[in-house]
């Protein structure tokens, strides 16, 4: 969670004004964006909310990606999907920690970068075709993944400072690895990749790696915006891909479909919702942030229009249930070492209503350890799945592991959101730990995206295209022109706005947003849905019919 530079955040109240900038120092190496960063912090010292300030950065300290395709919480889409698969609601609760674990995957493979800042209206749509997970024999054991998998790392490398890119180990991504569905072992850099996101050609399944974070980008040759200040050359892992095992071959996926659009600039908000069709799983909520520098920390919580993320089962198994999933407290450290770390604070609440409302509901706390301010960050997390009475209000109050009754608890879990969680029931009388998810052996799944030609002209590839390209190229000079046009162009749509006395009304969300749970418009139904329908590379999961968790 970069520094935001929030571009024009008062657009809708003073169109005429003009931001505040900060100076390229004219110096692409990473001395001139450690430069640019310092001079950054210095104006943000002392601001309540830097997301309420009016900042221009410099494209050469932008990733060549746009915000709204950075931020979507599914990172691993398997585990989205697979949150449905079991009759058993204790399971379902632990299918949802898998996926809240696994949703911001690229904080722990990728590195802290800021996307272009999203202008008002613009909008962003992608999916994913995944091969379910499946099953073990071993009940305890967690589900068997297939798509961008490496080996288990070791325990201490997880337990220390965030890895630079010199010490970590390396996926290489070739246009072969990203559409081929063979395994990675090579030490090529990701340019090919990088060519195919510069002119968005991916189709149905075949993905644009270079625009999924934490696999392209770890070693682009054109690495805009890695403020870590070494970067070697180093070992190298394998990715292995599903389509490299012939149990895999011919079995059906899941299509996950995202949509997303920037529905307010004042204060900076967007919308999003996903579907998994054929596992009747959805996705919904708002995302505004709040950051603030605090000593030598960037702290960052969600905004009051931000409640979470919203996971809605319409059918199957958990029909009626929704898990709402509250959202931790970020702190981007070590900025004035130009080595940047995230750290997590606080706790997250799983909480699941409706389904069947007569018994007791499942709930589950994530409890990040604070950080010690000495020595090194070890990101560990402890939490309990507990049960509460519908109706009652008490378990509002437990927002710690140490609140809750033990009376109450089903399962204790800990280890470190960066590597490996484990969990055990508490009463079962040979309760023994088993592994939730192993975090390390995860990689970012890259999404499918409609070429250029298919998209509309606020679709937040096409619209930045001219500053990704330049980016790209490192021709960051042009790259600030563009990304300035586009700046220009919104304060002009605003201040004839006002001119008319007219607001914005989002083009695919209801304008009512403060609940945190936005509503699709009639436009955004049908966007999702011809999302869905988009071309098909591998054998579909039909979604008319009820699905079948797969086994081994």
């Amino acid at each position: 969670m970069p520094p935001p530079d929030n571009d024009d955040t008062q657009l809708e109240d003073d169109a005429a004004s003009q931001p505040i900038s900060v100076p390229d120092s004219g110096d692409a190496g990473e001395s001139g964006k450690l430069k640019m960063i310092i001079s950054l912090l210095k104006k943000c010292l002392g601001v309540k909310d830097i997301a309420s300030m009016r900042l221009s950065l410099p494209a050469s300290l932008l990733e060549p990606i746009p915000n709204l395709e950075y931020w979507h919480y599914l990172d691993r889409p398997d585990l989205f999907a697979a949150i449905n698969d079991s009759d058993d609601p204790f399971e379902r609760m632990l299918a949802v920690l898998r996926f809240t674990f696994s949703k911001d995957l690229k904080f722990i493979r990728g590195k802290v970068c800021k996307p272009y800042n999203s202008v008002l209206g613009e909008h962003f749509r992608s999916h994913w075709d995944v091969l379910p997970v499946e099953y073990p024999s071993d009940p305890t054991a967690p589900p068997i993944q297939h798509l961008y998998l490496t080996p288990p790392a070791a325990e201490s490398s997880y337990s220390s400072l965030a890895l630079t890119p010199a010490q970590a180990p390396r996926v290489s991504v070739s246009e072969t690895a990203s559409l081929s569905g063979r395994s990675v072992k090579s030490g090529k850099s990701g340019a090919s990749g990088l060519s195919l996101a510069s002119r968005a050609t991916s189709t149905a399944g075949k993905s644009t790696p270079a625009t999924s974070p934490s696999l392209g980008e770890m070693n682009l040759d054109a690495d805009m915006s890695n403020l870590n200040l070494a970067d070697d050359a180093s070992e190298v892992t394998e990715l292995v891909e599903a389509d490299d095992s012939p149990n895999a071959k011919g079995k059906q996926r899941v299509r996950i479909a995202f949509l997303t659009e920037q529905v307010s600039h004042h204060p900076p908000v967007s919308a999003y919702y996903a579907k998994c069709a054929s596992r009747h799983v959805e996705l919904a909520g708002i995302d505004q942030i709040s950051a603030k520098v605090s000593g030598t920390t960037l702290r960052i919580v969600p905004g009051s229009y931000n409640q979470g993320l919203f996971v809605k089962l319409t059918g199957g198994p958990g029909a009626g249930e929704t898990y709402h999933i509250t959202h931790p407290i970020g702190s981007v450290n070590g900025m004035f070492r130009g080595s940047f770390y995230i750290t997590m604070g606080e706790a997250t609440i799983i909480e699941c209503t409706g389904g069947n409302d007569d018994e007791e509901q499942l709930r589950a706390i994530i409890e990040y350890k604070e950080e010690s301010w000495i020595g090194k960050a070890h990101f560990l997390v402890e939490g309990v799945i507990h049960t509460y009475k519908p109706g009652e209000t008490q378990h509002e109050e437990w927002t710690r592991v140490k609140h809750v009754p033990r009376s109450r608890i089903l399962a204790t879990f800990d280890g470190s959101w960066k590597h490996k969680i484990r969990w055990k029931r508490v009463n079962a009388p040979s309760s023994e730990y088993a592994t939730l998810i192993d975090l390390s052996t995860l990689h970012v799944i890259p999404k499918s995206v409609r070429s250029l030609e298919k998209q509309l002209p606020d679709e937040s590839r096409k619209l930045w295209d001219n500053v990704t390209t330049r980016l790209q190229a490192k021709e960051y000079g042009e790259a600030t022109r563009h990304k300035l046009a586009i700046e220009q162009r919104q304060r002009d749509e605003a201040a004839e706005r006002k001119r008319k006395g007219i607001q914005f009304v989002p083009k695919y969300f209801e304008s009512d947003y403060e609940a945190g749970q936005p509503t699709l418009t009639k436009a955004g139904r049908l966007a999702l849905e011809e999302e869905l329908q988009e071309d098909i590379v591998y054998p579909l999961e039909d979604s008319s019919t009820p699905s079948t968790p797969s086994t081994p």
